[in-house]
This record gives structure tokens, sequence and C-alpha cells, in this order.
């Protein structure tokens, strides 16, 4: 059975110091400290998922490069790293397992030491 988008969601909120929020209404988000480090938007309806691929754009595309029509810079934060993933397409389970864990630690280190949770980098 193939992942879906609420599965991505629960084992981002395994991650340490992680939880969720509904910022917009209606639309997920998991953070650690005070900063987003995936989107989901309505866990039960999405087919996709953003996430932080790279510290910028060019290392984001090479997400793009690999599976163009699953993958998408995100609106408005894409030049800063982030795509949307297709999730139950042709990117496999196992590497969008690893895009969370990608955006989670791209974003747990930037964080000030005070909001870093402890056993982060291990994540």
């Amino acid at each position: 059975m193939a992942v879906t988008v609420a599965d991505l969601l629960a084992y981002s909120l395994r991650k340490p110091g992680a939880w969720e929020d509904d910022p917009w209404g209606g639309d997920i988000v998991a953070k650690v400290g005070t900063k987003i480090f995936a989107f989901f938007g309505d866990p039960n309806s999405s087919t996709t998922m953003g996430v932080k691929c790279g510290r910028n754009r060019d290392v984001a595309d090479e997400w793009v490069a690999r599976y163009p029509g699953d993958v998408q810079p995100s609106s408005y934060i894409g030049r800063f790293g982030w795509n949307s993933l297709t999730v139950g397409g042709a990117i496999p389970d196992e590497e969008l397992f690893e895009a969370v864990d990608t955006s989670y630690l791209e974003i747990a280190v930037k964080l000030p030491k005070r909001e870093r949770p402890d056993g982060y980098e291990k994540a």
C-alpha cells in the first residue's frame, strides 16, 4: 500500500520537537521550534506535500529533474529550495520519507540554539 499525506504528517510529528500547526485554517503544517519544515494542506484530501529539498533552488532542482511530473518548485518560497512533491506518484515512498528528514534537518539546524530540540541531529 502506498504512503499517504496523512502517513507523512504522522512521520513528521515523530521528529524531536515537532508539532502540528494550522496557521491558515485548514492547511496543516509541521513545525520544529517556530519554523515550518513541511506543508500538508488537508492531510485527508491532499496529494502533495511541501518540503525544503535543499539549501537553495539549484539543489532543489535536482528533484525536479528526477521527477519532472511529480515535483514543482513551491509557490512563493521555491527560490529558497522548497518543492511541492506529489504523494502516490512516481516518487518512491522511501524518498518521500527522506525528503521529510532533509527538510526537518535543514530547518532545525538553523534554529537558535535555545529552540533546537534535543536529538534533532539524529532524527
